[in-house]
């Protein structure tokens, strides 16, 4: 069944999706390209410029539109639940455990731990991704403008702006 699918598939990103937003790519790639293959890396790569684009939380667009895709409108909501139910779900006891117990050493010692991981995790999409995200010189250029542009410490909306107007008029394909 599609929509139970969608929703264990999104529930295990939404489960594991420490670090939030961009620190679940991996995870979302993992279920919907490599595990399931609702969408091929291409459409990823698509998919998460789209959702880059527009306000909100990565997730919670990339759940909604694969979702859409694979199971319509109750695909979109199974989606949708699985990946933000285990947060509403967790946040509301870890919450209380963290504000009672933040200064406790092991508390900030796991906290700290993880931080490279989610560093690693975004590090990794990024190279997993490269090969079809950046296909020839002029797609490099732009990815090594926009880096250059948010080291310099223009606005990611800009950035986005920019290249999505400059790809509606110079690069259509």
């Amino acid at each position: 069944m599609v929509t139970l699918d969608l929703l264990l598939g999104f529930g295990r990103v939404g489960l594991f999706g420490f670090g939030g937003g961009p620190a679940m790519l991996p995870l979302i790639q993992e279920e919907c390209v490599t595990r399931m293959g609702w969408i091929s890396e291409t459409e990823f790569l698509d998919v998460l410029a789209m959702c880059n684009a527009l306000p909100g939380p990565i997730a919670i667009k990339f759940a909604a539109l694969v979702g859409y895709k694979v199971g319509g409108v109750a695909g979109a909501g199974a989606a949708l639940v699985g990946v933000a139910g285990p947060a509403v779900v967790l946040m509301g006891g870890v919450s209380a455990f963290y504000l009672r117990h933040r200064d406790h050493p092991a508390v900030s010692g796991a906290l700290q731990g993880v931080r490279p991981v989610v560093i690693g995790m975004l590090a990794w999409v990024v190279v997993s991704l490269m090969p079809a995200g950046v296909t020839g010189v002029g797609s490099a250029a732009i990815a090594l403008a926009a880096f250059g542009s948010l080291a310099l410490g223009v606005h990611p909306a800009l950035v986005i702006a920019v290249a999505l107007g400059g790809g509606a008029a110079f690069l259509r394909g």
